[in-house]
């Protein structure tokens, strides 16, 4: 966690120059990965000397843990307002499938920051980092099917909690389908397109009825 100190002393700092340093945080974190970023570096392209940066952040952990928090909160942000209107659940599904696909062009250097994390070496950074991340979009994914299942909108024998992070699961790969060369390559060998090739609607589509047969379908 950012100590409090550190966390006042970059609230204080003007909007443009936090703006500043976290987009070029997140692209040098993104570009060159969290073992090979430097922190002298980001600061230098920043136009801040390495003692204000430090000022700021006590680590580069702490920077890279604040870069990846924005990202995060970008997509977060959509997500809460799609899941707490009293559309059904598959409503609310093609909604964050659509946000997923534009979102993740749209801020292909956020996505990349997360993929970061999943190999993320340090078992103790690492489980701070999902809990920490994935707590508050699984959180959403968890009540509203839950609330569907209570209107029985959905199959009665679900578990929310697995279900959401099946679903979770699907909405991850995509987001690394449209930004990180493997996943990119891997979704190209799938489909036999390129994903900048695809039409947005088709992959909305696929996608969509692949969730309803999942939340729908009994025999």
């Amino acid at each position: 966690m950012i100590e409090k100190r550190y966390k006042d002393a970059f609230d204080r700092a003007s909007d443009e120059r936090k703006e500043k340093i976290l987009e070029i945080g997140i692209e040098e974190f993104a570009t060159m990965g969290y073992e090979k970023a430097n922190i002298n570096v980001i600061a230098k392209k920043a136009g801040i000397s390495i003692g204000l940066m430090y000022k700021y952040f006590a680590t580069k952990e702490d920077l890279f843990v604040t870069c990846l928090q924005r990202g995060m909160k970008i997509l977060d942000d959509a997500l809460d307002e799609i899941m707490k209107s009293d559309d059904k659940i598959l409503i609310k599904a093609e909604k964050v499938i659509r946000t997923t696909c534009r979102h993740s062009k749209a801020n292909a250097n956020y996505i990349r920051l997360y993929n970061e994390i999943t190999g993320e070496k340090n078992p103790v950074r690492a489980q701070q980092l999902a809990e920490g991340i994935e707590t508050s979009t699984s959180t959403k994914y968890i009540t509203s099917i839950a609330q569907a299942l209570a209107k029985d909108d959905v199959r009665s024998d679900l578990d929310p909690r697995m279900f959401a992070f099946f679903l979770d699961n699907l909405l991850m790969s995509l987001q690394f389908s449209y930004t990180c060369d493997y996943y990119r390559k891997r979704f190209e060998i799938y489909t036999g397109v390129d994903v900048d090739e695809m039409d947005e609607e088709q992959v909305v589509t696929q996608l969509l009825k692949f969730i309803e047969s999942a939340f729908t379908f009994k025999k």
